[in-house]
């Protein structure tokens, strides 16, 4: 079963959940830190490396001597990434999104691909958890090429939880796309709730079943409440607004080792998690986002 833990902002508990969750399941849990611009799960698991894998694009490189600057590789890219100017040709590698279609075009074949890094893949395990995070190099944009990397090291059997990206975004949606079950988590504020929202739509838009975790409960007002009523959305766990939390965030500490009574809330999310309906062999089609590129 694969569980992505998704938020509509930054900043609400989504790796705390994700890295406490993982920790209270049953079994060995597979945990993909997909939040590859800012990964952290690793400082509250300190998993022992166990490898780690550089990841690239595609980008074109361009043979002078065969090129005619016909100008049908430009025409063609649509982020600007390779131009004609004068009698040669410039590839501008931080815009290029290795479609490989500037290389398909050249009447001449005087395009080849060639590897960019932007980031790597890295494992390790603590515990019953086997962690693997996607770190970007800085600098870089291109962010869904090497959250789908990480994606692939997903196992096909077992539990697989995914730390996704913040937001809903194209990253997000990299990172989503394909689980079986969606936690959003929020806060009782109205950027909570604003961001909520939208990550509701985007969820709802995929296909894919969800409920929401309340992070900080007892802190805001309960317009979060109310909106998941008149939705009609499950309220899987609510985690209070408790400064014993702040402190063992602030230590880089679990919550299950660090707080003994916040324990049974995340055991009890876990059940709720290992008692979802079996998934069949064929996962339910998710419908298409036409305004996101994946």
């Amino acid at each position: 079963m694969i569980v992505a833990i998704a938020s509509g902002k930054g900043g609400t508990g989504k790796t705390t959940v994700a890295v406490n969750l993982a920790l209270s399941l049953s079994g060995d849990v597979q945990l993909l830190d997909c939040d590859v611009e800012a990964p952290n799960a690793h400082l509250f698991l300190q998993a022992e490396p166990a490898g780690h894998e550089v990841v690239g694009i595609p980008v074109p490189e361009v043979d002078g001597d065969l090129c005619n600057q016909c100008g049908e590789c430009s025409r063609l890219c649509q982020y600007n990434a390779i131009a004609v100017l004068g009698t040669s040709v410039v590839v501008f590698p931080e815009l290029c999104h290795g479609c490989g279609g500037c290389a398909l075009v050249c009447p001449e074949n005087a395009i080849r691909e060639v590897m960019r890094p932007i980031g790597v893949v890295e494992e390790g395990h603590a515990r019953n958890v086997h962690l693997v995070q996607g770190r970007l190099y800085v600098g870089e944009a291109l962010v869904p090429p090497l959250i789908r990397e990480v994606r692939a090291k997903g196992h096909e059997e077992g539990m697989v939880l995914i730390d996704a990206p913040p937001g809903t975004s194209c990253s997000m949606i990299a990172a989503v796309r394909g689980s079986d079950f969606v936690v959003l988590v929020t806060e009782p504020t109205p950027f909570g709730l604003n961001d909520l929202a939208l990550a509701v739509e985007t969820v709802r838009t995929l296909g894919i079943p969800f409920g929401v975790v309340i992070n900080r409960a007892g802190s805001g007002d309960d317009r979060v409440k109310e909106y998941c009523a008149a939705e009609s959305l499950e309220i899987l766990l609510e985690i209070p607004d408790d400064r014993r939390i702040a402190e063992a965030y602030a230590r880089g500490l679990t919550l299950v080792d660090a707080i003994p009574d916040i324990r049974p809330l995340f055991a009890s999310l876990a059940a709720q998690i290992e008692a979802l309906p079996p998934i069949t062999a064929e996962r339910p089609a998710e419908k298409s986002l036409a305004h996101v590129r994946p």
